[in-house]
């Protein structure tokens, strides 16, 4: 347990949902067409992260042709951080890595987060000490806020909506053109 830190600790994870913002259920879920608009990657991307088990919808996965996947909250914001460390040439393989920390890391230590990178490694940091031992030794680089990246998806969520009828994405519509 770290200083200040106790494991009765009790905030509320609304605190995440909040300015200004309409609360947002973290258990909703949100179709592949949304949740890949939201975290700006094609849905191709979303596809082939979701058969790869890089990114796995969570609230529902595919089960055989026709399903819907269904993404969490937190399962966007992990496309959308995959997203930007793609953006900055960091390996697939170091992003699976950072995915699995991301992973065990709760939804509420996401929001204090930074990843950093060297370029070829990402590190979860939680405090600002592992930041600047980071930097200090000529290590880091970069660095993404979770919690402002956690903010863009909020937002970006907010415009859509979760009950419209889900556009149809491209892998659909050229199986449609196919088979007519």
């Amino acid at each position: 347990m770290s200083a200040g830190h106790t494991h009765g600790d009790t905030f509320a994870v609304d605190l995440l949902f909040t300015d200004g913002l309409p609360q947002l259920d973290p258990d909703m879920g949100y179709r592949g067409a949304i949740a890949a608009r939201a975290a700006g990657i094609t849905y191709r991307q979303l596809d082939y992260w979701a058969r790869t088990e890089l990114v796995v919808p969570t609230v529902r996965g595919a089960q055989g042709s026709g399903t819907q996947r269904l993404y969490g909250f937190r399962d966007i914001l992990v496309l959308k951080l995959v997203k930007r460390l793609l953006d900055t040439g960091i390996s697939l393989q170091q992003i699976r890595v950072a995915v699995d920390q991301l992973r065990a890391a709760g939804i509420r230590d996401l929001a204090g987060t930074t990843l950093m990178s060297d370029g070829a490694s990402v590190y979860l940091c939680t405090s600002n000490d592992e930041v600047i031992d980071l930097v200090s030794r000529g290590q880091g680089v970069f660095g993404i806020a979770v919690g402002k990246v956690l903010r863009e998806v909020e937002s970006t969520l907010v415009e859509f909506d979760p009950t419209a009828p889900d556009p149809v994405d491209e892998l659909a519509a050229r199986r449609t053109r196919k088979s007519a």
